[in-house]
């Protein structure tokens, strides 16, 4: 009998030893997110205002639109992952969570007025049935006829070019917004909320859907318009943006419907919102699977960047977790090494 041969005895003996290692590493390393899949109102305005920290401002533009059209690109480059995604600023957002699908969103970001935005967004979501839908209440603009849910994203805008801003409809939707919000979600806005929400509503209505990031100023460098992003390309020509397609809208709009998208008032230099993010999705045994920071980067000087840093390296992030940036992505890990003589 080789040295390799086992007894009964000596065989459940090391049986045993592997299902108690494998109940030990199930426990350290694979337990089971308890992320719900859908959070109350009451708890969805609770989380947005426990997480937050104190409003800042944003002198560079009012921010109710990207400027970024290589988002496409990025997107590309991004998979299904699930987990927790965290962003920052406004539309885009929506693109690459349509992307990675995950369980759960955070938008941070440092002006309540991307909050308010980010709840306008949600009401018009929940309002519309597809996005022919979604881009006629936007932009206040009765819905073409014969428009069809199925309709290339070209098609929808290029069919809205010829239907003129209907003040009416913008009143109306306005209302429904308000009543959603208000009544149906019952969270208690401030009437200045209130009034910031209907400044951003009116600003979609009176520009259509040729805004842009940089308003009425003139500015020579890139202006893309709303209509020009949400029919970006990437470079094999394929459109990457969350109403390039009935099921990326769908996807965003029945996480918005449960409540998982959740705006939070931070500062990425700041020493809470980003950390309160990362304890939260900790409680829950979930992993953060991507974070975008646009360029945020540019406007924190270099404590404000150490403090960032140090927060990305706190946030319970999955190994194989993406940084996305306004001109690239590249993995968490690597953003964090590059951190590493800034941080130190």
């Amino acid at each position: 009998m080789s040295r390799w041969d086992l007894t009964p005895k000596r065989a459940r003996r090391m049986l045993l030893a592997i299902v108690i290692g494998s109940v030990g590493l199930s426990n350290t390393s694979c337990r089971r997110s308890t992320l719900g899949g859908m959070i109350s109102d009451r708890e969805f305005w609770s989380l947005s205002e426990a997480l937050s920290e104190p409003a800042g401002t944003f002198s560079v533009s009012e921010n109710l639109v990207s400027n970024e059209p290589r988002f496409a690109e990025n997107a590309r480059w991004l998979r299904p992952a699930g987990g927790v995604y965290i962003g920052v600023g406004p539309e885009q957002n929506f693109s690459y969570i349509a992307r990675l699908r995950p369980a759960m969103a955070f938008i941070i970001d440092i002006r309540r007025e991307n909050r308010n935005l980010h709840l306008l967004y949600k009401a018009l979501f929940e309002l519309s049935a597809d996005r022919a839908d979604f881009v006629s209440r936007l932009f206040s603009r009765p819905r073409p006829a014969a428009l069809r849910s199925n309709a290339s994203v070209e098609e929808i805008f290029k069919r809205l070019e010829d239907v003129a801003p209907s003040l009416e409809e913008y009143g109306r939707n306005s209302t429904l917004v308000r009543a959603r919000l208000l009544t149906a979600h019952a969270i208690p806005l401030s009437q200045s909320d209130l009034d910031s929400i209907d400044r951003a509503f009116k600003s979609f209505y009176a520009d259509g859907p040729e805004i842009q990031f940089w308003g009425a100023r003139t500015v020579y460098g890139v202006r893309p318009s709303y209509r020009q992003l949400m029919t970006a390309a990437d470079l094999t020509g394929e459109s990457r943006s969350f109403l390039a397609s009935e099921e990326a809208f769908s996807f965003v709009k029945d996480l918005e419907s449960r409540n998982m998208i959740v705006p939070v008032v931070g500062d990425f230099g700041g020493p809470g919102a980003v950390r309160r993010v990362g304890d939260y999705v900790r409680q829950h045994r979930a992993v953060v699977q991507a974070f975008y920071g646009s360029n945020v980067g540019v406007y924190l000087s270099n404590e404000q960047t150490r403090a960032f840093c140090r927060s990305l390296a706190s946030l319970p992030a999955a190994p194989d977790a993406w940084f996305i940036e306004s001109d690239g992505v590249r993995s968490l890990t690597a953003k964090l090494k590059a951190c590493v003589p800034r941080a130190a």
